[in-house]
């Protein structure tokens, strides 16, 4: 039996202050969508694990846009899903989807739930990422060739947009292992190496465009606010340390996009501030129309996390709240959609990019 927590009713002033933004996440002047390919983790998985493992993502994920589980973890789109939208450019089949009825003329999402850097070989590392880039990318031009079907080809693959947004569970997991402080942050420019020798490695495939994000703020999620037991917590209520870690990562991946955009000729790198965005969203959650940015809308246990490693979103026991509820945090990891349609409008509204490039001129002339 699922149980909802009730649904607050809201201002109608929140509401239109949501429907500028909603609609500015949306709408777009682009008429020829950019080829996309996406590395990453949960936070722009669009089905890899379920494709990749057949592990099961169930409802109520994917309950408010699609109606139906597509492996997202979320209620709805991804941060990822607003982008393409935003280009008129399809959502991006995972690359693992066999049965998606994708020809990948649009190019692929690679991102897996769970993915890291660090260890290199281990699935699905953004290394193995990477790999099957060049795997599809050699078959794909081996296709073009013997002129089979409407394929990327040569040119497509040079004029695609890469996106990055990897390096959370790199940072969550060395937590999670009991690791100090020191310790967590000793690793973070292995970590940034790693997406460094990526963006090389895209680059000398003929790659020159990519939009790297940052990490958002861990210490703010209701999974590491209730797993963590002794925790500093700041005045929002987030654990200090785990924002602190991810704070030094972003300012080491911030530092590696500016060197490498001057040192790569010809290449626009644009780093996205991902965590300045998030943290303005659960700081003033009420400005946006959202209650309770520390609970988990599906999860279980109740207040103030709603957030239980033994029965979480989509197990045996779990508690889900109504449609239309607004949380930031849909199953104490991940974002909601409503978060998200927010999260992409303040990504689309430049102010959160270095340089300052509109999203759009990654469109094909």
């Amino acid at each position: 039996m699922i149980s909802h927590c009730p649904l607050l009713p809201l201002p109608l002033s929140h509401f239109l202050l949501l429907l500028p933004l909603f609609f500015t996440s949306v709408a777009s002047q682009c008429k020829n969508p950019p080829i996309i390919f996406n590395f990453g983790d949960s936070n722009s998985d669009t089905g890899g694990l379920v494709a990749g493992l057949g592990f099961p993502v169930n409802l109520p994920n994917g309950r408010t846009f699609f109606h139906r589980s597509t492996g997202r973890l979320s209620d709805g789109r991804l941060l990822i899903d607003f982008l393409c939208q935003s280009l008129n450019a399809s959502f991006l089949s995972p690359y693992l989807d066999s049965l998606g009825g994708s020809g990948f003329t649009n190019g692929a999402n690679f991102a897996v739930v769970g993915s890291s850097t660090l260890p290199k070989y281990v699935p699905f590392s953004l290394n193995i990422q990477l790999m099957q880039f060049l795997h599809f990318k050699a078959r794909t031009l081996e296709l073009v060739t013997a002129g089979f079907g409407n394929f990327i080809t040569d040119e497509g693959l040079r004029n695609a947009l890469y996106i990055i947004d990897i390096g959370q569970n790199d940072i969550a997991d060395s937590f999670s292992k009991k690791l100090s402080y020191a310790q967590v942050t000793k690793r973070i420019p292995s970590v940034i190496l790693e997406i460094g020798n990526a963006v090389k490695v895209l680059y000398n495939q003929g790659g020159r465009k990519f939009w790297i994000h940052n990490t958002g703020p861990l210490g703010c999620l209701p999974q590491k606010l209730s797993l963590v037991q002794k925790k500093d917590l700041d005045p929002i209520g987030c654990i200090s340390d785990y924002n602190r870690a991810a704070g030094l990562f972003n300012e080491g991946l911030r530092r590696l996009c500016e060197r490498m955009g001057s040192q790569l000729s010809g290449a626009t790198i644009v780093y996205v501030d991902i965590y300045s965005i998030k943290y303005d969203l659960i700081a003033n959650s009420s400005k946006y129309g959202f209650s309770s940015p520390l609970m988990a809308c599906c999860g279980s246990g109740g207040p103030p996390y709603n957030y239980d490693i033994r029965v979480t979103c989509s197990q045996p026991g779990y508690q889900v709240c109504d449609e239309g509820s607004r949380y930031v945090s849909w199953d104490g990891i991940h974002y909601t959609e409503a978060a998200n349609s927010i999260i992409a409008s303040k990504v689309l509204s430049m102010a959160h990019s270095s340089p300052s490039i509109p999203f759009d001129f990654f469109c094909r002339n």
